[in-house]
């Protein structure tokens, strides 16, 4: 399974299941909506009835534990921020879901991980970069999903596999405000593509 987050933010529930049908079609895995979307939780909760079988739907840019019961009761199954807030992350492990909080630092990713987090989101990565990860993923565990968000696109997956990044949070590389679902299918084929180009690659280092 190809360990790719589409983030749509900016989608409104008129939309979110047509747009998430073509994104399931090209191969994505976990879609995101930012709770700062228009009726986030609404869109979230008519994907999940739609295709909850068949990927994980959750909510991006989640700051409370509020915010964690909210989409907890819309169907949301993994939980997004921007931040390291280990009382979201605590909650989110509570209510069964998945959690990946926003880090930058070492700090950030221990408190992170001690707290229950299932993976970390370094964000934002065109900052951090691919040599900042580097440095940082020597001293965490071998077995921590990582995934870099923020500047990400078709242009630097290799990159970021080659330093041991795991996966890959995309925004509007793949959907802005106003993409038809068409739009979308287009992007996301060359996004898949780039994406297992990529991978052949470092596998084929490996080997």
């Amino acid at each position: 399974m190809r360990d790719l987050i589409a983030i749509l933010r900016g989608i409104r529930p008129d939309e979110a299941c047509n747009v998430a049908e073509v994104l399931i079609e090209s191969g994505i895995s976990i879609i995101e909506v930012p709770l700062n979307s228009p009726n986030a939780l609404k869109s979230i909760e008519l994907m999940v009835n739609a295709f909850g079988a068949e990927i994980i739907f959750g909510a991006g840019t989640v700051l409370s534990i509020e915010q964690v019961d909210d989409v907890y009761n819309s169907g949301g199954q993994i939980i997004v921020s921007p931040n390291c807030n280990i009382e979201v992350v605590r909650r989110t492990k509570s209510k069964g879901l998945q959690s990946l909080p926003g880090v930058f630092t070492a700090s950030e990713c221990f408190s992170a991980l001690d707290s229950g987090a299932d993976g970390l989101k370094f964000f934002p990565s065109f900052v951090l970069q691919p040599e900042g990860y580097s440095a940082i993923r020597a001293v965490l565990p071998q077995y921590v999903r990582s995934y870099a968000v923020g500047g990400v696109d078709v242009n630097n997956f290799f990159d970021w596999f080659a330093v041991g990044i795991t996966g890959f949070g995309v925004g509007s590389s793949l959907y802005k405000v106003g993409d038809t679902a068409k739009q979308v299918s287009e992007n996301s084929k060359k996004l898949i593509l780039a994406f297992d180009e990529a991978h052949a690659r470092i596998m084929e280092q490996v080997i």
